[in-house]
């Protein structure tokens, strides 16, 4: 040894301190990305249900009298809204959080049919008829989310013939 050299004393518990901060750094981590990971999966199940509904809806609009006026009838959202719209947006209330507070949307629009092309040349379409778009907007807001922050949606758009 030495004459002048002192024994290091210490060294060890530093470096078993620093072995502690850097662990308890990474389960923190970890425990973030585990409620980062079941927020994230609350928000696909309630996607999952909007997009479910979204198509039960253009689905019972296929299954009835497709012109125009019946459909605007009874499955428009304007107004106090048609009889199966109502039966549908209750459903979506009982489904998904924060659909009372923010209704789903329908809205027809009558498509017109292109004219048929003869010869090079526009002429009246003959046979066709029009058609409707609908457009389907369903709203759902995770419990827990602040109430400054907008509703998540999604938009399902479909041509009805």
């Amino acid at each position: 040894m030495k004459p002048n050299s002192r024994p290091q004393r210490g060294v060890m518990l530093l470096e078993v301190l620093i072995a502690l901060l850097i662990f308890a750094l990474g389960v923190l981590g970890l425990v973030g990305l585990q409620a980062r990971a079941a927020r994230d999966s609350s928000q696909t199940k309630y996607r999952a249900d909007a997009t479910l509904l979204a198509n039960d809806l253009l689905g019972q609009m296929w299954l009835t009298s497709r012109d125009y006026a019946t459909l605007n009838a009874a499955f428009t959202s304007s107004g106090s809204g048609g009889a199966r719209y109502n039966t549908w947006n209750a459903r979506v209330a009982n489904a998904l959080p924060g659909a009372v507070a923010n209704p789903p949307t329908v809205v027809l629009a009558q498509v017109q049919p292109l004219p048929a092309i003869v010869a090079g040349a526009s002429a009246p379409a003959t046979g066709l008829t029009s058609s409707s778009q609908v457009t389907i907007t369903v709203y759902w807001k995770a419990p827990g989310e602040p109430a400054a922050d907008p509703a998540h949606k999604i938009v399902l758009v479909n041509e009805i013939r």
